[in-house]
């Protein structure tokens, strides 16, 4: 991980411009929407119900409370666009994944970077106004499935609100970044949870869930007054052991009529799972908090509840008072899910003109292929279609039940299963933006596929990912008898929820949307696997009109806003996506990005080339490889990579310098060398034989990787 910094490094676009200070009348009249507020982070429940008269803001996570990521702001449009250029960008002083989206008030971006850091920054200039670190100890890294991220922070009453992915609520000072409270939300370390989602706020409450569904432990919602910290409420989204006591929780009820029922077998041994890692919204209409559940632990259900069941709440929408935490309805996506289709998807409130008159409505796209339309007062199912080909899970969706109609085969008993889509999902975590004009949701969308394989054996070791399937089982063998696995198509899907068809598709993989009243959609897209293209396409059809290479891709929602008279779009990049055949890159820290009609900023330079491998001299012996690889297969493949294919978010270990020295080796894999990194002491799940095998196997990988590259150049300069 990079050196930490204390202060970003800016780039600012206007040479020898004056530095407006935050608070102090602007040379120019500006719109209503850009006069100062009273304080800091002067966010009411009044100001959120009516976001949509705001535009010079960004108030909440999903721009409003209905979460729909769309924008009235239209100087840049579809005509202007082409004029559109970096103003300034801010670097953060973190190397690791960067998926959160900007809040902004009042001329102040707020936004959350790798290892739950908070920066204040004028919206105008990217100067930086105050920094926050929660110091989160570096072997809370081992408990997070997917990285050190944080995806935003709330802003409410004057006060930034920030989950820590140790399990902290930290209330700051909006106008200095002084902590007012912090409360546990979990112990982290006895239960391996961690927090990487955003707050939301209403109605004087913070809401949040917490993630681990990978790890075991049992999914929950917490409800915090805003002003101290004091809990409300909390709901639990599957049961505890019905012998034990019951959690005192306003959960209790619901989980004991109608949850408890559904599981059977060993599940209290592994906690059940399903987390609400993602998706949270509040609707003011009904007064609800709508909850979107993760998967069940282990994924494969043939351990976590051998006799069959629902499993609820697990991959499920739940609605609950927002004052109570009273139940109110759910919906199950995957009852018993074993593919982990979490249903922890962006959810999206909008009137949609059905059959019948105006219904309010639940948008939503999960992982497990089916676009939802739900009634958001009662949850009834009013559509679901397939908004990818090839799904073989399911045949369909029984609205008559609301029930998927389950291939027995996909239950992978008796075999493995090549299920489509597969664990990443059709749409996983990356948000979705709704435009009013078009009618139109858009979503990164995919058609991926997953062999689902029992772990053989099948052993729970606390605290590791024993998810029950046999991810890297696909790469066993001989490539001549490996299954086929259908190659993965990525694109963004444009989703007309009325007609339930696609309107257009357009190629390529991309992170969170955001459309506005300009008649476009903002997308950030890799750019050969690592490097990013900022994208502007028409909302109506899809055409590309502008795009801005940037150093990094982005998987997070962009922003829109305007200070000074002038819009402005934002985005943070740092979360990379990665192919095998990418050009790898050194991995550098992330930055806040902003553009605006005519921006004079200067552009972050991509970044240099990886090193070459670091293959040890001394060749391995097959059968320490054959070793290494099944172990590095089970202990190491999700984080850093199968094949030792890393996708740059975690170091490459083909290219690392202990790959050559077995004592730098053992201090890192076994006593805990870079533990402060997030990189723990494995000594507890490998034994040092084990450990000198993986080395072994990574170091073989390596060998190859330069034996291609090496290929490559010679046949390059022979052309």
């Amino acid at each position: 991980m990079n050196r930490m910094k204390k202060a970003l490094h800016l780039h600012l676009g206007v040479i020898g411009a004056t530095t407006l200070l935050l608070g102090l009348p602007l040379v120019a009249p500006a719109p209503a929407a850009d006069a100062p507020k009273a304080r800091a982070g002067d966010i009411t429940d009044e100001r959120l119900r009516h976001a949509d008269q705001d535009p010079g803001n960004w108030l909440t996570h999903g721009g409003d409370w209905q979460e729909q990521r769309y924008s009235r702001l239209d100087d840049i449009n579809a005509n202007t666009v082409a004029a559109l250029r970096p103003a300034w960008s801010a670097e953060f002083d973190t190397g690791r994944g960067q998926e959160a989206t900007p809040i902004v008030v009042d001329g102040v971006m707020y936004v959350s970077t790798a290892w739950s850091k908070l920066y204040a920054l004028d919206t105008a200039t990217g100067r930086q106004l105050w920094y926050y670190d929660p110091k989160v100890p570096g072997p809370t890294g081992a408990h997070a499935c997917c990285d050190v991220v944080n995806r935003g922070v709330a802003v409410y009453e004057g006060k930034v609100y920030l989950a820590t992915l140790d399990g902290r609520l930290v209330a700051l000072d909006a106008a200095t970044g002084k902590p007012a409270w912090s409360v546990r939300m979990f112990e982290a370390a006895s239960l391996r949870y961690t927090s990487t989602g955003a707050p939301r706020a209403a109605r004087g409450k913070i809401f949040i869930g917490n993630a681990g569904a990978d790890f075991g432990g049992r999914g929950f919602v917490s409800a915090y007054d805003a002003r101290t910290g004091r809990r409300v409420w909390r709901f639990y989204t599957v049961p505890a052991d019905p012998a034990g006591p019951p959690d005192g929780e306003v959960s209790d009820a619901v989980l004991r009529s109608k949850a408890l029922k559904t599981w059977s077998g060993d599940w209290l041994k592994y906690g059940g799972g399903g987390q609400v890692w993602n998706a949270l919204v509040y609707d003011p209409d009904f007064n609800q908090i709508y909850m979107a559940t993760g998967n069940g632990f282990p994924w494969n259900q043939n351990y976590r509840s051998n006799g069959g069941g629902d499993n609820l709440f697990i991959s499920s929408i739940i609605a609950v008072d927002a004052d109570t935490g009273q139940y109110h309805w759910h919906y199950q996506e995957t009852p018993g899910d074993r593919w982990d289709f979490d249903a922890i998807a962006d959810m999206t409130l909008v009137d949609l003109p059905l059959a019948g008159g105006a219904r309010k409505v639940l948008l939503h796209a999960p992982k497990n292929g089916f676009f939802y339309v739900l009634d958001r007062q009662t949850g009834k199912l009013l559509s679901a279609d397939a908004f990818v080909p090839g799904i073989n899970w399911a045949t369909g969706v029984d609205l008559a039940t609301g029930r998927p109609q389950i291939v027995p085969a996909a239950l992978y008993k008796d075999a493995p299963f090549l299920g489509v889509p597969g664990g990443g999902g059709a749409h996983s975590w990356h948000p979705v933006a709704f435009n009013p004009g078009t009618g139109l949701l858009y979503l990164p969308a995919a058609e991926s596929s997953t062999l689902y394989a029992p772990t053989k054996d099948y052993q729970y070791d606390f605290g590791t990912e024993a998810i029950g399937v046999d991810l890297d089982a696909a790469t066993h063998g001989a490539a001549s008898a490996r299954p086929h696995l259908p190659p993965r198509k990525d694109y963004l899907l444009a989703w007309n929820p009325v007609t339930r068809k696609a309107a257009f598709a357009v190629p390529g993989a991309g992170g969170g949307v955001l459309t506005t009243a300009g008649n476009l959609i903002f997308q950030g897209r890799p750019r050969e696997g690592v490097l990013g293209s900022f994208v502007a396409l028409r909302a109506t059809d899809g055409k590309q009109l502008w795009s801005w290479n940037t150093p990094d891709a982005m998987a997070g929602g962009p922003v829109t806003y305007r200070v000074h008279g002038e819009q402005y779009v934002a985005v943070i990049s740092g979360a990379l996506f990665y192919s095998g055949t990418a050009t790898p890159r050194v991995r550098h820290n992330g930055r806040l990005l902003a553009f605006k009609l005519h921006g004079a900023g200067v552009s972050p330079p991509d970044p240099p080339l990886a090193p070459p491998p670091n293959p040890p001299a001394q060749l391995a012996r097959a059968t320490q490889v054959a070793l290494g690889e099944a172990v590095y297969g089970k202990r190491c493949g999700l984080c850093h990579g199968f094949n030792a294919v890393s996708g740059n978010i975690v170091p490459d270990l083909r290219r690392s310098g202990f790959l050559t020295s077995p004592e730098g080796w053992r201090a890192v894999v076994l006593g805990g060398a870079l533990a402060p990194r997030g990189m723990i002491s494995w000594k507890q799940f490998v034994t040092p034989v084990q450990a000198e095998a993986i080395r072994a196997y990574v170091g073989e990988q390596a060998r190859a990787l330069k034996l291609q590259l090496d290929h490559n150049a010679v046949s390059g300069a022979t052309k």
